[in-house]
This record gives C-alpha cells, structure tokens and sequence, in this order.
C-alpha cells in the first residue's frame, strides 16, 4: 500500500467476533461492514433496528467514514439504512453502529457476520461560513425539487 493513503485505525471486539471491514474488488469503493449479532435478528416490514459492528474507527483527521447501504440487500429485500449515508467524524471513537429498515414487504432476518453496509472514507473539507445580505443571482435561481435540466 503507498504511503500517502491515509490510514483507518479500527479496534476490533474480537472476544465478541468482529472482523475487519475488507474491500470485496480491487476497485470497490466501500468496504464491506458485517454485523456483529450473538443469533439472528428479524426485521418486519417498516420495522427498523440498530445493528452493532463490533467496530471503533479513528479516521484521520480531514476524513469521514460514510456509512452507505449495500445494493444486494436493497433490490433483494428492500432493506437499507435510515440515515444513509451515515456519517462518522474523525474524532468519534464509539462502536460504529447501523441503522437497518426494511422498506420490502416480507419480513428479512439478518445473520451474525452478515454484511449489512459499505464504509467509504472520503475528504471532507471545512469552509468559513460568512453572513451576507443578498447572494450571487443563477441561471436556476430559487427553482426547488425537479427544476433542474427543465427549461
């Protein structure tokens, strides 16, 4: 690995388990998170739950970990995650945890060590945030939702 990538140290529950997230593909851009669960769970149409990783992350600082669902789950059972992307802050060192609901119409049971999400480590840039009285006039303007590519 080349030096200049950043690095994601991740303490790992392993009394408990938990393995390391890993990239399925040589060009995946996620990789895979797995719940850390001691027997399956069910989740019941609408019904949603907060499923352990057995994971802690220290993401250097000028990155964050996006937490994205997992198309398989998805188009297979309609389940996805409720804050998606989730976001984990470079200095947040609790368990990472995902939100799961089932947006299908059977019910979906989630095994121990099934992959439930993708992890993305992106930038993140810091900007100053400036009070102004008017803002710089767009093409779009204050055209809302479905504006876009309409004209």
């Amino acid at each position: 690995m080349p030096s200049d990538e950043p690095q994601v140290e991740i303490q790992v529950q392993a009394e408990e388990g938990a393995s390391l997230p890993c990239y399925e593909s040589a060009d995946a851009a996620g990789m895979d998170l797995r719940a850390l669960l001691p027997s399956p769970i069910r989740l019941g149409p609408g019904e949603r739950a907060l499923v352990p990783t057995g994971l802690r992350l220290a993401i250097p600082r000028g990155y964050e970990g996006q937490v994205r669902p997992r198309s398989g789950l998805a188009v297979r059972h309609g389940v996805t995650i409720v804050n998606a992307p989730g976001t984990i802050d470079a200095d947040y060192r609790g368990e990472v945890k995902v939100v799961l609901i089932n947006l299908g119409q059977e019910p979906v049971e989630i095994g121990p060590g099934e992959r439930i999400a993708q992890l993305v480590i992106s930038p993140v840039v810091h900007t100053r945030v400036v009070r102004v009285e008017s803002l710089a006039e767009t093409e779009r303007g204050e055209a809302g939702f479905g504006s876009t590519g309409t004209q």
